[in-house]
């Protein structure tokens, strides 16, 4: 049997293509119609041809959908529940598992610490931008959601983003009542604005150069938006602050923009104009003496596509002596999306959150080439695009 998927063919060029249908491989595996999957900004890495990936690929690690088969060692799930999959593919058993850091698991993905559908490196478990998927160690890996479609933009989400968003946040210890400055307007750095305002930040503010989603951050998380094209967004919080923010969110990661190479340019995204540690920097700038830096944003060990032969090496020129004079601290990993995604399940069921409102397209998935297109330009109005098959 075969099935519609989203195939990766090289550097900018994604196609729909029939592939082999996923099957039970294990008794804890279940299998599930995907009714809504979703184009993800580290996606992106691999179809701009910044990663070891090779063509054939399946993309998709955020997804949820209807179980349909399950294997005779899950006891958990039956056909006709409706689930989410955390993008961490993860035992539940390993040491880092049982700690918590099931984005750090070891066994699922022999060599490397984690494991995730459809992305290099990460294990050989096919994506979810396709009609099905397969989900191993599902009684773990599973999470069950109401019946119905209810809420189903916003659970979809609780694959990654939100969890990821809240996990920058966790990364750098915000506590109610504290300043936060998150650079990046992404859908991730979107969800940790939202998730600041959820937990009670008393100010927040947002980098970005896109005008609709630091739209989006004034409307939905009560920010202060900063365009880094109208002046140097260090100065620009300072001045609007008064001082230096307590936490600081980096929802940007190695493809970082440098301010300085944009500025009073109509031109758009471009990748000479990168600068891999000037998030990183402009945190450290930011943040507060003894403050803390959160970095969900995605970092790697190589880089085909880097501006400078160092960067190419994951070697990154951060400004390490201002960071241990301020005697700042920070966090750094891939969510483990278990940590966080049934409590924030629970908040949407409530009414408590509804991050819905990050969703600029959902489509069938015949257009996932043109979106994949339009979010790798940064095109205005589009934020997070979900699909479904």
């Amino acid at each position: 049997m075969s099935m519609r998927a989203v195939v990766y063919q090289g550097p900018k060029d994604v196609a729909i293509e029939e592939v082999d249908e996923p099957e039970i491989e294990h008794p804890n595996d279940v299998l599930i119609d995907i009714t809504t999957t979703a184009i993800c900004g580290s996606d992106l890495h691999m179809y701009e041809g910044r990663t070891a990936a090779e063509p054939g690929i399946v993309f998709g690690h955020e997804n949820m959908g209807i179980v349909t088969d399950v294997g005779d060692g899950v006891d958990t799930l039956k056909e006709g529940d409706r689930v989410v999959a955390p993008f961490n593919v993860a035992c539940g058993f390993c040491e880092n598992c049982e700690d918590g850091y099931t984005g750090f698991c070891t066994n699922v993905n022999p060599g490397f610490a984690g494991g995730a559908y459809g992305y290099v490196a990460m294990g050989p478990y096919k994506g979810g931008q396709a009609e099905k998927l397969r989900i191993p160690y599902a009684d773990f890996n599973a999470l069950k959601l109401p019946e119905g479609d209810e809420h189903e933009d916003s659970f979809s989400l609780l694959a990654d983003i939100f969890p990821t968003g809240w996990h920058g946040t966790e990364l750098a210890g915000l506590e109610p009542g504290e300043s936060i400055a998150v650079y990046g307007a992404g859908p991730v750095g979107l969800m940790a604005a939202y998730s600041a305002k959820i937990k009670g930040a008393a100010e927040i503010y947002v980098v970005d150069r896109v005008p609709s989603r630091l739209e989006l951050a004034e409307k939905h998380c009560d920010a202060t938006a900063i365009n880094f094209e109208d002046g140097d967004p260090v100065e620009q919080i300072i001045d609007a602050h008064g001082d230096e923010v307590d936490r600081g969110v980096d929802a940007v990661g190695y493809q970082a923009i440098d301010p300085e190479k944009v500025r009073d340019s109509d031109e758009p995204y471009d990748p000479a104009k990168e600068n891999p540690a000037v998030v990183l920097n402009q945190l450290i700038k930011t943040v507060r003496p003894t403050g803390q830096l959160g970095i969900p944003g995605l970092y790697v060990p190589s880089d085909p596509g880097a501006p400078d032969e160092m960067a190419a090496q994951g070697r990154l020129g951060i400004d390490f002596g201002k960071l241990f004079e301020k005697g700042q601290r920070l966090g750094t990993g891939q969510c483990n999306v278990k940590q966080y995604n049934r409590e924030l399940r629970d908040l949407i069921i409530q009414g408590r959150a509804d991050p819905s409102w990050v969703v600029s397209h959902r489509v069938g998935l015949d257009e996932a080439p043109e979106m994949y297109e339009a979010f790798d330009k940064r095109e205005e109005g589009v934020t997070k695009v979900l699909l479904e098959p």
